[in-house]
């Protein structure tokens, strides 16, 4: 008997179909609760070792444990433990070459007793490399071969036939994430390091570029002396585009700002934009920030204050630069 092949747009779902997801989450919900528990001197040891590990953390894992282990591997390696995923199947065929004696293997089965992986676990042995096993079965081989066993069983999986790595999976996950998190505090890694892992993102903008990466500095700085009269100022702001302009003494300290809003209070009042001093219509002592800050704490006051535009100063209220939410717009900050 041949099985036929179902057809496209004929399946519906089944009246129990809810019941069954709800079930399949509670089950896997219960598998990483059961994990905490286990959380033990077994852990602690596996920390030890990965933290006293010389070379690199490699994970490994056949079938749906190895799509675990790459998981693993990436989630260490993004949080400052070096660690890469290499194939059990690919490692008697050459591979294995990428263990040395310095670094440590963790090994995912359900079973522990994955042909592929104890096909290499002498040569591994040899070599001279530890291993952690992460397995369902405390007495299996693999779990007897290994420095450290961590318990990843579960009471049963979320498939309905009992066939399906579905509870078994989340659970060896659940409990790589932990191994990650725990080496992570205890290596004092922080939010910038985790962004210079993460240069692309978004998370790396906001952590990594700073004011003055983005900042407009020497002719771009939109600035008159404290003498200048309104006149100036409107046609400094307009070649420099800023929609402001900073107002400085003879050392190049900062008095004071006049943005496109002061403007507009200026027109209101109907002064004399050819005789009327800047410094008698300034902003004195407006809203600042430093060059070594990150570019998103330049977003955070421009928010708080509900301004577009910034002046940088150094310590001793120097300008530096200015920016406005363009600038930070094109930076990819926003």
């Amino acid at each position: 008997m041949t099985l036929k092949e179902p057809q496209a747009g004929t399946q519906q779902p089944t009246s129990n179909a809810l019941d069954l997801a709800r079930q399949v989450l509670k089950i896997e919900a219960d598998a990483v609760a059961a994990l905490i528990d286990r959380v033990d001197q077994s852990f602690m040891r596996a920390l030890e070792i990965i933290l006293h590990c010389p070379g690199r953390v490699v994970v490994s894992g056949m079938g749906k444990s190895g799509h675990i282990a790459r998981k693993i591997a990436s989630t260490l390696a993004s949080t400052g433990t070096p660690a890469f995923f290499m194939h059990p199947g690919e490692a008697s065929h050459g591979d294995l070459g990428m263990i040395t004696r310095d670094d440590v293997l963790i090994a995912l089965s359900n079973s522990g007793e994955s042909a592929e992986i104890m096909t290499i676990l002498p040569l591994l042995k040899r070599k001279g490399a530890k291993l952690i096993a992460m397995t369902g079965n405390p007495r299996s081989s693999l779990s007897r071969e290994a420095d450290v066993h961590l318990d990843t069983s579960v009471a049963q999986e979320a498939c309905p036939l009992g066939l399906a790595p579905t509870a078994s999976t989340t659970a060896a996950l659940a409990l790589g994430d932990a191994l990650a998190i725990a080496l992570l505090d205890a290596r004092g890694f922080g939010a910038e390091d985790f962004a210079r892992s993460h240069p692309g993102g978004a998370l790396g903008r906001r952590l990594l570029v700073h004011v003055s990466d983005v900042m407009r500095t020497g002719e771009d700085l939109p600035k008159v002396a404290e003498n200048a009269l309104l006149s100036d100022t409107l046609l400094e702001m307009s070649r420099k585009g800023l929609g402001m302009a900073a107002v400085v003494d003879a050392g190049d300290r900062l008095l004071g700002v006049y943005t496109d809003g002061d403007l507009r209070r200026t027109l209101d009042k109907g002064l004399d934009i050819r005789a009327t001093p800047i410094v008698r219509v300034m902003t004195p002592a407006p809203h600042t920030i430093g060059p070594d800050k990150l570019a998103a704490e330049a977003v955070q006051v421009m928010e708080q204050f509900k301004i577009t535009g910034l002046l940088v100063t150094d310590d001793e209220r120097h300008l530096v630069g200015a920016l406005n939410m363009h600038d930070l717009l094109r930076a990819g900050v926003v």
